[in-house]
């Protein structure tokens, strides 16, 4: 009899797998109540797997079947309410969803409630949370949550900043074909973050994220110079307007962390963090701050408050800076080729500020020392001061400690922990981005990750402009 009943236990437990089955057996099972045939019915419908897709359907089945217990399809009807596909969208029940299905240890069930905390979906957000999701499901070997977890610990959310388990977890993605890990990961062979500086791992994993079509490992793939083409030098370019000549010094490009980082101190404002990684093409940027003489040959006047020919320009609005642009372009047309000059991107002027390629890390631009690169409140003597009178940075240019604050393009807006390829700021907003001090700012808000912003009609004695100039 034990026997008897034994067989009769592991019948009920068998069945076959969804190929073996027919579309209206799977469908004859779950209306009988099988759990795992209401998953696999939930799949047909949901793939339009042996009959016309439709989510309501899909969304019906899988809830059947989680409402069973079972994991897989309580993860996603998780998925079904986060996403509104068959039911209205609801994070709170996608939350309660994902955490019952991670609960019984389903690793995609774990990293999508990790998502839900990190973002604040259907519950408050709270990082540390979201680091432990992540992990439960990177362990498991997800490579989405080991990315994610990567992410976690570069920018230090939700745990300690660790480098080195950035690295070991970014890898772990890469190697499952991960193409974002992969670019973060030669990011960080290429900076040395986390891991020794290795040119030729930092090429070996930009080309297998490239490869699948990544463009930010392909921009990065040139940047760095780790193409098969030799990267040609190229020289600064000089210009004349009315007998006032200006020069554009050329910034290779490359991948730097933008914002807070170490070397910073830790008083910097919140603007500035998280402290993140940003990849940038090739451009020029002005050796000195556009001066009175410049604009007044293209403008045919002078709006600043302290006058002097080689002083930086002042006085000006954002759209008082792009009309004297504009009218620059038109002046220079036969010159540019397929350039045009522009006002620099908020990461154009912090990189070309850190000196680029060349950076020796500094908390100002080109010195630890506040007094040998900047004009600043503690030592100007309430006045700008002519351009280049300053040391200047590892590029060679002025000024960008002090001064003059200088307009960006970009408008203002929060930084992002996410890794980004030639940025231009928030999409909305009325305020736009100002950076590197002024003769009237105190010395520490001088440096080089330091963040300001006004409204963009606003004209003052302290702000002007530099020139950028980029391939249109």
């Amino acid at each position: 009899m034990k026997k008897i009943l034994l067989f009769l236990l592991l019948m009920v437990c068998i069945l076959p797998t969804r190929a073996e089955l027919s579309f209206a057996d799977t469908k004859r099972l779950a209306e009988q109540g099988n759990k795992l045939a209401q998953y696999h019915l939930g799949m047909c419908y949901e793939l339009g797997r042996d009959v016309t897709k439709d989510y309501t359907q899909a969304a019906y089945w899988y809830k059947k079947s989680a409402d069973q217990g079972y994991s897989s399809a309580q993860n996603n009807i998780g998925a079904c309410y986060k996403n509104g596909t068959g039911v209205t969208k609801d994070y709170a029940q996608a939350v309660y969803w994902f955490r019952k299905s991670a609960n019984q240890g389903e690793a995609v069930a774990e990293y999508n409630l990790g998502v839900c905390y990190e973002w604040g979906q259907g519950v408050a957000k709270d990082y540390a949370q979201a680091v432990y999701w992540y992990k439960k499901a990177a362990e498991q070997g997800l490579a989405a949550a080991q990315y994610n977890l990567g992410l976690c610990y570069y920018a230090g959310k939700g745990v300690g900043r660790n480098a080195q388990q950035a690295v070991y977890w970014y890898k772990k993605a890469a190697e499952q074909g991960n193409a974002d890990a992969q670019f973060n990961l030669g990011m960080c062979y290429s900076m040395g973050e986390g891991v020794a500086k290795d040119h030729t791992q930092a090429a070996y994993w930009y080309k297998k994220s490239a490869a699948q079509g990544n463009i930010n490992a392909s921009i990065a793939l040139d940047a760095f110079g780790y193409n098969d083409t030799k990267k040609t030098t190229k020289e600064n370019l000089t210009f004349t307007v009315k007998g006032v000549s200006f020069e554009m010094v050329y910034v290779e490009g490359g991948t730097f962390t933008m914002g807070a980082t170490s070397e910073q101190g830790s008083s910097v404002y919140d603007s500035s963090n998280p402290a993140h990684l940003v990849t940038l093409s090739d451009y020029y940027i002005g050796k000195y701050e556009v001066t009175q003489g410049l604009w007044e040959a293209v403008m045919g006047s002078n709006p600043s408050e302290f006058k002097g020919s080689t002083k930086p320009v002042e006085k000006v609005n954002w759209s008082d800076c792009n009309k004297f642009i504009n009218k620059l372009n038109s002046i220079l047309s036969s010159q540019l080729n397929n350039m045009c000059f522009a006002l620099p991107t908020e990461a154009q002027w912090e990189y070309a500020a850190r000196g680029g390629k060349k950076s020796q890390g500094y908390r100002y631009a080109g010195s630890n020392s506040v007094e040998a690169v900047s004009w600043n409140s503690e030592n100007s003597g309430h006045s700008s001061h002519e351009v280049g009178m300053k040391a200047s940075n590892e590029l060679g240019l002025y000024d960008m400690s002090g001064n003059i604050e200088e307009w960006c393009q970009d408008k203002y807006g929060q930084y992002s922990h996410g890794s980004q390829t030639n940025p231009t700021g928030a999409s909305e907003g009325v305020h736009r981005v100002q950076r590197g001090g002024s003769w009237a700012t105190y010395a520490w808000s001088t440096r080089v990750s330091h963040r300001a912003c006004i409204e963009y009609t606003y004209r003052l004695n302290s702000i002007g402009l530099r020139l950028c100039l980029i391939v249109k």
